[in-house]
């Protein structure tokens, strides 16, 4: 079979304008990024407020493996199939950070023929939402060190500034550094440190807005860092949030792409779901669920964590109930949450599938603590044997109540595809499929109370460790109102527990609380736990070395 990039190649694009006609877009409510991308002006959007509201459609999966399972693909190969059908689906996708890019995990634009193209141009740069971020996020930044250095009047506490840099790269040399240093001409010297552009509050303000007013008055009550009597310091007191929404103006409008089907995708705002909320922009969804009568979007990662941030901070902040979820599963990624070690996946092996069944188990019944009817999709890999791919089949019928749909859009797209969407389109056709959906825990329970829930409902873990400078800060954001705001857990999306060694469905762990932190202008806390990190590094042989320019100028080796 063809790479990625070749079949992306070879895709006969349609005009921009011709998949905006589908959605009932006219021409003029288009800022064009050449022929083949465009985004959707603001104004127009707001203009769509009284339409009704499509049915919503979350793609989420087991927890990852080296194996693969194929989220995004299957949101594309999904929306494809429903508009094979005659459904008016629109995809919503999340833009993919260069870090992954160039690092191990690779694009986020699909795969085989379930893409959204031009798949190089979304890989690398797109329309540059992501750099805007990078420079409004900055120029913060730099207005925290100017005002200390120009007589700080706001009085901050430079040991408890807050406020880090942000660069769309895995580079682990800048997870700590000092920066100031030279001599009193370039400031006072103090610790720092860089996240990569998809942890910053800035990329979760853009994602959870509501429109340009909104997004200012959420960069304005961001904190930078307190002052020594512990008073918290919003980015407003700086009076550079009315800057930052000048860099990020264009970034909030939401990209019109296709995939290779000529369906229309949406593809906005990049957040991790292990470090921050997983989850594409609010802006977006809402264009495609009044522009479509369907829209199927992902959230990053497992469901322990894309999923539940999606319905706890996501649907929750916007209001939106989803109508069905679609958690994603391969027989080889149950091999390996089974025990196998990747070398063995090729063979036939029931027993190591039934073992691994528990991980997809486990995601299914915590979805349905959402209320949230569950179909799941198996993408089928060319070493799956019959005897497997029906043991998952009976297994999800005859243990968890729910069908499981063999699929092969990677290879064959939507046609591939199309048995998962009549039954998704079943769901949808039933009873009031939004009627049961609540978040997992109340916005008055204290947030200690909130990480512990998820601890114990979604990771089955025994309970939470919280140090006590964890838990002072807690109390001290509860005393400032901001007790209300969900919780936004940053762990190993690689099992349940902190330890990413830990696959299948453990129990009996505890989930160290290291640090928190107030994300007020997105609204939510972040608390980070375990060994994750905010800024990855590259692994030993960073897919870049992979990576390049042929003899006619078409760029190889991107996935």
């Amino acid at each position: 079979m063809k790479s990625d990039g070749e079949i992306a190649r070879a895709a006969q694009l349609r005009p921009i304008v011709e998949i905006a006609e589908k959605l009932g877009v006219p021409e003029d409510a288009l800022h064009l990024y050449g022929h083949t991308i465009a985004k959707l002006d603001l104004g127009y959007l707001a203009s769509l407020a009284e339409r009704p509201m499509g049915k919503l459609v979350l793609v989420t999966a087991i927890s990852p493996t080296p194996a693969g399972e194929g989220k995004t693909t299957t949101t594309v190969g999904l929306g494809d199939a429903l508009n094979r059908i005659g459904r008016r689906a629109v995809i919503c996708l999340r833009e993919p950070s260069l870090g992954p890019c160039f690092g191990v995990k690779g694009g986020a634009a699909g795969g085989g023929y379930a893409q959204v193209v031009p798949m190089d141009r979304i890989n690398l740069h797109f329309t540059g939402d992501f750099h805007a971020i990078s420079s409004a996020h900055n120029l913060l930044s730099a207005l925290v060190d100017n005002h200390v250095y120009w007589g700080n009047a706001l009085g901050l506490d430079t040991r408890r500034i807050s406020w880090r840099r942000v660069v769309d790269m895995n580079d682990r040399a800048l997870r700590q550094v000092v920066s100031s240093l030279g001599g009193a001409s370039n400031g006072f010297p103090r610790e720092d440190g860089f996240d990569i552009t998809v942890a910053s509050e800035v990329m979760a303000v853009l994602c959870l807005s509501e429109g340009l007013a909104d997004l200012e008055a959420r960069l304005s009550r961001m904190v930078i860092g307190e002052t020594r009597e512990r008073r918290l310091v919003a980015a407003g007191e700086l009076k550079g949030a009315g800057a930052m929404a000048a860099l990020l103006r264009e970034a909030a409008m939401p990209n019109l792409v296709q995939t290779l089907e000529g369906s229309p995708a949406l593809v906005h705002g990049g957040p991790f779901a292990n470090i921050a909320h997983g989850c594409n922009s609010v802006a977006a969804t809402r264009a495609g669920l009044r522009l479509g009568d369907i829209v199927v979007t992902e959230a990053g990662f497992g469901a322990d964590l894309g999923a539940e941030k999606f319905f706890d901070i996501k649907c929750r902040s916007a209001g939106l109930a989803p109508d069905c979820a679609v958690v994603v599963a391969t027989v080889r990624a149950l091999k390996m949450h089974g025990g196998l070690p990747k070398s063995a996946l090729d063979r036939e092996d029931v027993a190591a599938v039934e073992g691994g069944f528990a991980n997809l188990a486990r995601h299914v019944e915590n979805v349905g603590k959402f209320g949230v009817p569950v179909v799941v999709a198996l993408n089928r890999f060319a070493s799956d044997t019959g005897a497997e791919l029906d043991r998952v089949v009976a297994l999800c019928r005859d243990r968890l109540g729910v069908t499981a749909i063999v699929c092969s859009h990677f290879a064959d797209g939507s046609a591939g595809a199309e048995a998962l969407a009549r039954r998704v389109a079943e769901t949808l056709d039933g009873p009031a499929t939004t009627a049961g959906f609540r978040p997992l825990y109340p916005d008055d329970l204290p947030l200690a109370e909130k990480l512990r829930t998820v601890a114990r409902e979604i990771y089955r873990a025994d309970d939470i460790v919280v140090p006590d400078a964890v838990a002072d800060k807690l109390a001290r954001w509860e005393a400032d109102g901001f007790g209300r705001l969900p919780v936004c857990v940053a762990k190993t999306q690689y099992s349940f527990s902190t330890d990413p060694g830990r696959r299948g469905a453990p129990t009996g762990h505890v989930v160290p609380v290291r640090d928190v932190r107030l994300s007020a202008g997105a609204g939510f806390v972040v608390a980070i736990c375990g060994d994750i990190l905010t800024m990855p590094g590259l692994p030993r042989t960073p897919a870049a070395e992979r990576i390049g320019l042929d003899a006619h100028g078409e760029i190889v080796g991107l996935s």
